[in-house]
């Protein structure tokens, strides 16, 4: 099983187009946490790991809810929707964790994913002006995101249940995810979460900050 909690590292798009995606079942709102809790010692949850995050910038796209762009330790990180499992759960490809300064054939890449036309005049950019770039056009948002994760795992589905901070707006939220599409199923039906909408990072932080 692959560890989402082991250290971010850079990967290029060649490398992340070979990881096997994982289908991801994710849900929001203001009671999740107590009642994962309760079930997950009934159905003999295995603990993994809790950790506190580092702040993450995401980038919003007001025209897509498929590409999912991200800084997370110093990385800028993007993984895109490929397909849906016969249950709805979101299938996400890895696309890549680049280094900043970022190369600005690899940033008109991320920009066709978030479906948005900015003309890019430097060979490079860095965070701050990959920032300011895209706070300065409308179809962009940037959301400060602060994550405390607590992972688990059931029956080998990787499991998490955290608080999410977006701009300083608290969410609780629980999630399964897997290479073993099948498998998930049994695994939120066992934490008591599978009737709820299913709902990724990107719209929840646009339903927190109105962009819907």
């Amino acid at each position: 099983m692959v560890n989402p909690y082991e250290k971010n590292q850079a990967i290029s798009a060649e490398e992340a187009s070979k990881i096997v995606p994982r289908a991801e079942f994710r849900v929001f709102g203001k009671d999740i946490i107590k009642g994962v809790q309760e079930h997950m010692w009934q159905c003999k949850a295995t603990l993994y790991a809790a950790r506190v995050m580092p702040a993450e910038t995401y980038f919003l796209s007001r025209n897509t809810n498929d590409a999912n762009v991200k800084v997370r330790d110093g990385l800028l990180d993007i993984k895109t929707k490929v397909g849906e499992t016969p249950e709805g759960y979101e299938i996400f490809q890895p696309r890549g964790k680049f280094r900043f300064p970022v190369k600005k054939e690899e940033l008109e890449v991320i920009l066709s994913h978030l479906k948005v036309e900015i003309p890019l005049t430097q060979e490079t950019y860095t965070l701050e002006e990959f920032v300011d770039i895209a706070r300065k056009n409308s179809e962009l948002a940037v959301v400060v995101v602060e994550k405390k994760r607590f992972g688990f795992s059931v029956n080998g589905v990787i499991c998490e249940y955290a608080k999410v901070w977006f701009n300083g707006a608290m969410v609780e939220t629980a999630c399964c995810e897997s290479e073993n599409y099948e498998s998930m199923k049994t695994a939120s039906e066992a934490l008591g979460i599978s009737e709820l909408p299913n709902t990724n990072y990107l719209k929840a932080a646009k339903q927190v900050l109105g962009m819907v």
